[in-house]
């Protein structure tokens, strides 16, 4: 997203945070802008039933939170560590003196908050009016334009746990797993050594 050079011209420090560790929680002001440089972080709220749902999931090179940074409003979900991660931390003021100065890195965070925004109203749609296969095959093809999965012989590695999956659609973890099954029987997907291809 932002080079690592630039940021830490800024002001950014490196955090490590280990697996499912809080990065921030929901209904705390943000501070910080986030950028993460290896590891994978999740945005996830609970229901009442304390069932999780992920607000977005993301990766090496991508930054997280900062609607909520931009709005001076809470942050809406909490952000947890899936694995092991290191993370550039700027301070706002530093991060907006950033922006100022760098107009076309101002543009790409534009971009990069309208993809998520696109996102966001296409899964909804998604999760309200189709069938299980469609919300994971739609789920999956965002995954694959967006998250640069890598590619090899038997097609794109689908990073997303089945429990993710569920989480990101609205399913629950036994209707994706029979979700993929049958769309493993159509030819959409792919299942080598458990590991999910499309």
């Amino acid at each position: 997203m932002i080079a690592t050079e630039l940021l830490e011209k800024y002001g950014a420090l490196k955090k490590s945070f280990s697996k499912n560790e809080i990065v921030f929680e929901e209904g705390n002001l943000p501070t910080h802008y986030h950028q993460i440089i290896s590891g994978e972080i999740k945005m996830s709220n609970y229901n009442d039933d304390g069932r999780e749902f992920i607000q977005g999931i993301f990766y090496k090179d991508q930054s997280f939170g900062e609607p909520p940074l931009f709005l001076n409003q809470k942050y809406p979900a909490n952000s947890i560590a899936v694995e092991d991660s290191d993370i550039l931390v700027l301070p706002k003021s530093d991060f907006m003196k950033l922006l100022e100065e760098n107009p076309k890195i101002s543009i790409r965070i534009i971009e990069n908050l309208a993809q998520r925004l696109y996102y966001k109203s296409v899964m909804a749609a998604e999760i309200s009016t189709h069938e299980p296969e469609h919300r994971v095959l739609k789920l999956i093809d965002h995954g694959i334009a967006y998250f640069n999965f890598k590619k090899d012989s038997n097609g794109y590695l689908i990073n997303f746990t089945r429990q993710q999956i569920g989480d990101l659609t609205g399913l629950r973890v036994e209707t994706v797993i029979r979700t993929i099954k049958a769309l493993e029987k159509k030819g959409e997907l792919k299942i080598v050594n458990r590991k999910v291809y499309r």
